[in-house]
């Protein structure tokens, strides 16, 4: 781990912990948050091997660094993370819970294991995730958690209804976490993308994704780049009115 490097940027000194950051959307915004002068946390469930690469970036960019590997939807192994980021990093001033897993099956022929794996990483996650490091922000009255959500969890899709209830469900637990902790300083906000090419898209069958992109007004799927400014926005001064929102880079596939 690097020693702290003055920087110019939106979010210099701060301390952010991005789930899910080893490779796509996870990974776009654990290195944008590094190039504005962020302390990051890297955590996934994968070896510290495959998330070389990013940790690699953020020495590179002189940003400090630290990798967890942890499966966000075990409570211990939250609990445990939370432990380290604190006695390695301090306080975490932003949360992005990003990881999320994602198959493909009709709910008629969807097993009970498969409901509980994809509910488990991606809305008990995000519970676990945001429980475990709300209480310091509270306490100092002062931190921002941005919740991955996804543009499904608005409109649904076929052969992914659990998907889609996991993500409906962590825009629900945002805008009531909003609503409990925006006066104590704590703001609160998802981000809901649309097709993104990241390894979660790869994961989705050809038929699903000629679909899908049949589907999109702008004609194609979007970049990590697209995604990564809105969590620099909502991390920093700028997003400071931005109180329970689901901010949607997702290409018209949803409008309101």
């Amino acid at each position: 781990m690097k020693k702290n490097v003055t920087r110019d940027g939106l979010l210099v000194g701060k301390v952010a912990v991005v789930t899910g950051a080893a490779s796509g959307i996870g990974a776009g915004i654990a290195l944008a948050f590094g190039r504005e002068g962020a302390h990051v946390a890297v955590v996934d469930l994968c070896d510290q091997a495959e998330a070389q690469p990013v940790l690699d970036q953020l020495a590179a960019m002189g940003a400090t660094s630290l990798f967890i590997q942890t499966d966000v939807s075990d409570a211990t192994a939250v609990s445990e993370l939370a432990d380290a980021v604190t006695r390695n990093l301090g306080r975490v001033d932003v949360l992005v819970n990003n990881a999320g897993v994602f198959t493909q099956a009709l709910v008629e022929d969807m097993t009970i294991a498969e409901w509980d794996f994809v509910m488990g990483v991606n809305l008990r996650g995000t519970f676990l995730c945001t429980r475990a490091f709300l209480g310091g922000m509270l306490e100092r009255g002062d931190g921002r958690i941005i919740n991955i959500a996804s543009q499904l969890g608005q409109i649904g899709g076929a052969e992914v209804a659990h998907y889609c209830a996991s993500k409906a469900g962590v825009i629900g637990f945002t805008k009531a976490l909003a609503r409990e902790v925006s006066s104590r300083g704590v703001l609160v906000n998802a981000i809901a993308p649309g097709p993104i090419n990241t390894p979660l898209l790869d994961s989705e069958t050809e038929s699903w994704r000629t679909a899908k992109l049949a589907e999109l007004p702008i004609g194609r799927f979007g970049e990590v780049s697209e995604v990564t400014p809105t969590a620099v926005l909502l991390a920093s001064a700028g997003g400071s009115f931005y109180v329970g929102q689901t901010l949607g880079p997702n290409g018209g596939d949803v409008m309101l």
